[in-house]
């Protein structure tokens, strides 16, 4: 019988994230100069820098390229964070050897086929509620929360919550 995903959330020592569609909600501004603007949910923030603090490993792996994204994840005190990964599984296997992860105890949240590589082989695979159907399916929990609107947050508050390093952070900004 297959855990439930409040029995997995207290082996959680580790986040891999998304961008588009999980931390944004997948839109992309286009102006005129071809710049591309994404927008990234305060909340959401909140809860990466307390989840850094409180001793989380947090990895970002996206395949865009923006480097206003690095600089705000960097800024939340993410250092691994890797942009244009179009092969995620190779970014996640050098994440994993550099620190000698546990598979089993990573959450990754993804929303779209690119994703679901890295999702078949991590302990908690997840997932905003507006994500591609087959990240649906492989996902353990499935956030009430669409992508780039509190979904990051949930999972993090989650783990945090029951591991009783959600209270002591209330000072993370």
């Amino acid at each position: 019988m297959e855990k439930s995903y409040k029995e997995i959330l207290p082996q959680i020592d580790t986040f891999i994230f998304d961008v588009d569609g999980v931390l944004t909600n997948g839109i992309v501004t286009v102006f005129p100069d071809g710049q591309l603007v994404r927008q990234m949910n305060i909340k959401d923030s909140y809860a990466l820098r307390a989840a850094v603090k409180a001793g989380f490993r947090i990895c970002i792996i996206s395949g865009g390229k923006n480097e206003g994204v690095r600089t705000r994840l960097s800024n939340l005190g993410i250092d691994d964070i890797y942009l244009g990964a179009h092969d995620k599984i190779k970014q996640y296997n050098e994440f994993v050897e550099k620190y000698n992860l546990n598979p089993e105890n990573i959450a990754y949240m993804g929303d779209d086929i690119p994703d679901y590589p890295v999702m078949k082989l991590v302990g908690m695979p997840c997932c905003p509620n507006d994500a591609a159907r087959e990240i649906q399916q492989v996902s353990i929990y499935i956030s009430d929360k669409t992508g780039g609107n509190g979904c990051a947050r949930d999972i993090l508050e989650q783990v945090l919550r029951v591991q009783g390093k959600w209270d002591s952070n209330f000072d993370a900004q």
